[in-house]
């Protein structure tokens, strides 16, 4: 099972942007809230653009994202 590692929000940013098509909606303080529209509806998160996120903080925004452990661990 690929592990998860802490990752900076910028680079989380960027990943979730390019490769799993969410767009920026709006930035508040030190948070960027990202949105993508799919078949089942409307999805969104939050990524805090912090230099370095806890892993346990990047699985609630992966879940938040409706992405798995292994469909991100390779673009990390």
């Amino acid at each position: 099972m690929p592990m998860l590692r802490k990752v900076s929000g910028d680079k989380l940013l960027k990943v979730l942007c390019n490769k799993f098509g969410f767009s920026l909606i709006r930035k508040k303080g030190s948070h960027f809230i990202l949105t993508k529209v799919t078949s089942v509806g409307k999805i969104g998160t939050v990524v805090p653009m912090h230099k370095e996120i806890k892993i346990g903080t990047l699985k609630g925004i992966l879940k938040q994202a409706k992405i798995s452990d292994e469909e991100i661990v390779e673009f990390l």
